[in-house]
């Protein structure tokens, strides 16, 4: 089934993670896909990979701090592939030693959250909105986090970019809709990329679970899906929303699990 065939995509932070597993799954559904990325490498390995198996892929190097270079990005996925109709802006930084509470932050740290997290997708929409104009219609989609929802004892600055996400996703749908173009975003919780399985310790992804109303932590597959669907004409009724995909951790009274584990123990 090609659910986005002949579309053109551009997939940032597509070298790994849940930018690797969207890139992937769109180049499978029939989009022509470049992969930008800092690890220039890691991203023509991919689009190697993919080309190998058939589809098209292609890659380019992307410093999403760095205007010119998104714009380039943008440029090079158009002079590839002949348009632009899927813009994924996937790259997010957060740094738990240098983004603590407000009082403690390092200020530099929060400007610099804020040029990668927010700015890189206030530009990413910028530069290719005039192209989605011209291909007659797009959809922007955006990673926003459960950080822009919940507040947490640090990465205030993180937080603060991702709820930035979410209602500049609202202003983009609500300036270019009538253009056809269409803007949602995803919002993550705990997602066991390589990254997060190799930096945070067995205990705390086991808080996670505690606290998950399904009982395991996500994987990049279950966001990558619904990029997917949100990328494709299945979703076309559908724009300024934002998806929560995050085990239903933020659904119930947050005493719930410790509730459930007192009255175990009264039964016993």
């Amino acid at each position: 089934m090609k659910r986005v065939e002949n579309k053109v995509a551009l997939v940032t932070g597509g070298a790994s993670g849940i930018g690797l597993s969207a890139a992937t799954l769109l180049a499978k559904e029939g989009a022509k896909v470049v992969i930008a990325d800092y690890n220039l490498d890691g991203a023509k390995e991919i689009a190697d990979a993919l080309v190998k198996e058939g589809y098209e892929a292609a890659a380019v190097f992307l410093d999403a701090g760095n205007a010119d270079s998104i714009k380039a990005a943008v440029e090079f996925t158009v002079e590839t592939f002949g348009s632009l109709t899927v813009l994924f802006n996937n790259v997010g930084s957060t740094n738990l030693q240098k983004d603590l509470d407000v009082v403690n932050m390092d200020l530099e740290e929060f400007d610099r959250l804020v040029n990668i997290n927010l700015k890189s997708v206030l530009l990413g929409s910028r530069f290719a909105i005039p192209h989605m104009q011209k291909a007659g219609g797009g959809s922007i989609i955006n990673t926003a986090s459960m950080g822009g929802f919940a507040s947490d004892q640090i990465r205030t600055a993180y937080g603060t970019t991702k709820a930035g996400v979410v209602h500049l996703t609202k202003y983009i749908a609500t300036q270019y809709g009538k253009d056809k173009i269409r803007c949602n975003a995803v919002a993550p919780g705990l997602i066991l990329t390589p990254a997060a399985k190799n930096s945070l310790p067995k205990e705390l992804l086991e808080i996670f679970t505690k606290y998950n109303a399904l009982p395991y932590n996500g994987e990049a597959d279950d966001i990558g899906y619904a990029v997917l669907f949100l990328a494709s004409d299945e979703s076309k009724f559908m724009t300024g929303q934002t998806l929560q995909i995050e085990g239903g951790h933020y659904i119930a009274n947050p005493t719930i699990a410790d509730t459930n584990l007192w009255a175990s123990n009264q039964q016993k």
